[in-house]
């Protein structure tokens, strides 16, 4: 999950997995695969870094997992 934030400043996290697309004109939208649409403050590159660094963050948690049981 990544955490942003709506334009009233409350947070929430949403599934990186289930994001369709990311348009910014000028706000940033989360087009979400069910049709949600979430407004957030963070740009269209913050949110990108947001999904990069959630992506490596499951892969070193599956290496280590691996690693761990000998795998």
């Amino acid at each position: 999950m990544i955490t942003v934030t709506r334009l009233d400043h409350t947070r929430f996290a949403v599934n990186p997995d289930l994001i369709e697309r990311i348009q910014e004109s000028p706000d940033t939208t989360l087009h979400m695969i069910d049709g949600h649409v979430y407004v957030v403050v963070e740009t269209l590159e913050a949110v990108v870094d947001l999904i990069v660094s959630y992506r490596a963050r499951v892969l070193r948690t599956a290496q280590a997992a691996t690693t761990e049981t000998g795998e």
